[in-house]
């Protein structure tokens, strides 16, 4: 395992993580990038727990995706299956598990404010906490997508399912944007990524 993990989350933070993850029921897998999500937890058949990463993912994106996951194992394997995911008992280990890692050997200086406030009530996707979604960004190698709040109003995008919709104005967070073809309203987190088209 540490083979595999090596190459995907910063190493001062390598031994601490093979650390977490040494439980025979517990199996890692990392896997193409999909869209709508991170990582994720799951219960097999077998009585084992499976956490998948997606490869796509910067080291410290990696890292804080992974200890989000550990945390669901650790909450399931404590209170069992009945229980809010994302709830206090999920919070309290995440913040538990994450503190060793909050520092300058294993976050740059720059994300270290927005991970400690991210870590006062960690959200169910660090996603949703637009601050430090924008600065864990810099970080990703380059692409060409945009995230809707650098696009200009009025552009039109379309995602990755092909749906092209246009920009609107913004609401308290987040940006109303019509679809094209339905003239349905929708509403974008800033950092949503989109290919911008060029008219």
């Amino acid at each position: 395992m540490q083979d595999q993990l090596h190459n995907y989350i910063p190493e001062a933070a390598l031994q601490r993580v093979l650390g977490l993850l040494e439980h025979d029921q517990l199996v890692l897998k990392i896997k193409k990038e999909r869209k709508t999500r991170h990582g994720d937890f799951r219960s097999l058949p077998n009585g084992k727990h499976q956490i998948s990463i997606n490869s796509n993912l910067n080291p410290y994106r990696f890292l804080l995706t992974l200890i989000h996951e550990i945390a669901h194992f650790e909450t399931y394997s404590q209170n069992g299956k009945f229980i809010k995911p994302h709830g206090k008992e999920w919070k309290h280990n995440f913040q538990r598990l994450m503190l060793p890692f909050l520092n300058p050997d294993v976050f740059p200086n720059d994300l270290l404010p927005y991970l400690a406030r991210h870590f006062k009530n960690p959200k169910a996707s660090s996603d949703t906490d637009i601050e430090l979604a924008r600065s864990m960004k810099k970080y990703d190698p380059p692409n060409d997508k945009n995230s809707v709040y650098e696009i200009p109003k009025g552009s039109a995008f379309k995602l990755y399912n092909g749906k092209i919709f246009q920009k609107g104005d913004k609401r308290v967070k987040r940006y109303e944007c019509i679809e094209i073809k339905t003239g349905k309203l929708y509403l974008f987190n800033p950092n949503a990524e989109v290919e911008l088209i060029k008219v």
